[in-house]
């Protein structure tokens, strides 16, 4: 079992970002995605710098991924998207299918990213022929149907030939809008935003009239609104042959969740999780935002 870090999906300053991955290289973390996924105006780090980062990372020895856009909407972010591919050795993740066909036609292999719809063994099969390397599970399926697709694979004779990561801990991204909300919520337009996303480093709360935390938003991007939190289910993913297990930036103490997380394969143990701001109901195939403990 491996341990990741995903990319960050809140626009951080600049400093932050290279504060947090200076203390990530140094972490346990085996493999750590980069890049912006949620927003191309999110400019503190542009692609030059997140491959040159992606570069500096590699040079210590983690396995690096260069992640891309989840939804591309104009051709500016489409060149952005091309240069990430073109970056020579930095393996991508691909959000989007118009990275899945770039990196097809330039036969270089990907990683598929939890933004694309990847539900089923025929699809799995057309993104293996496309160049598919690893496939991170889409954030709302659970272990059982995790557990049937990984052994239609097998009964199929491809489950050697691609590597499964599962979004473990974190907000979890469940939609992307051509709007902003974060702007909205500023009553500006999403053209004249003024970055207000930066004021928000982990999302802008939403409740319900039932004080229920119902989503966070985040730009463009619509987000639980319960912490995702799958650290009793280290064992269960170890047996269903999980490959990587992915811990989403929150802040810095994500690295201390990722030492927890690890060290579960040595000491097992329950870790009760907190009802008020955790979640595991996709995992359990309940409602996402609810809570069953094991």
């Amino acid at each position: 079992m491996q341990f990741s870090l995903g990319p960050i999906l809140y626009f951080w300053a600049r400093k932050d970002v290279q504060d947090f991955y200076r203390q990530a290289i140094n972490s346990s973390a085996d493999i750590i995605y980069l890049g912006e996924t949620v927003c191309s105006k999110r400019r503190e780090l542009k692609a030059d710098d997140w491959i040159s980062l992606a570069r500096e990372i590699s040079a210590q020895g983690k396995q690096v991924v260069l992640s891309t856009m989840a939804l591309l909407e104009s051709p500016t972010e489409l060149n952005t998207l091309r240069k990430l591919i073109d970056n020579h050795d930095i393996l991508i993740e691909a959000n989007d299918l118009s990275a899945v066909e770039i990196a097809r036609q330039k036969q270089l292999p990907f990683v598929v990213g939890p933004a694309i719809n990847c539900y089923n063994l025929a699809t799995l099969k057309v993104l293996l022929s496309q160049g598919m390397r690893r496939w991170v599970m889409p954030v709302e399926l659970s272990g059982d149907w995790l557990s049937r697709l990984l052994k239609e694979a097998k009964d199929a004779g491809i489950r050697e030939q691609f590597e499964t990561e599962i979004f473990s801990y974190g907000y979890i991204p469940l939609a992307y809008s051509a709007r902003c909300f974060t702007a909205r919520a500023e009553n500006r337009p999403k053209d004249d935003c003024r970055y207000c996303c930066i004021k928000h480093p982990n999302g802008l709360m939403m409740k319900s009239r039932e004080a229920e935390k119902v989503f966070r938003l985040n730009g463009i991007q619509t987000m639980s609104g319960y912490c995702y939190n799958l650290i009793n289910e280290v064992g269960a993913m170890q047996n269903l042959g999980v490959d990587i297990m992915r811990l989403s930036p929150e802040s810095p103490e994500t690295l201390q969740q990722l030492e927890a997380f690890r060290q579960q394969l040595s000491t097992p143990s329950f870790t009760p999780l907190e009802k008020e701001i955790e979640c595991n109901g996709y995992w359990h195939q309940i409602a996402g935002m609810s809570m069953q403990e094991v």
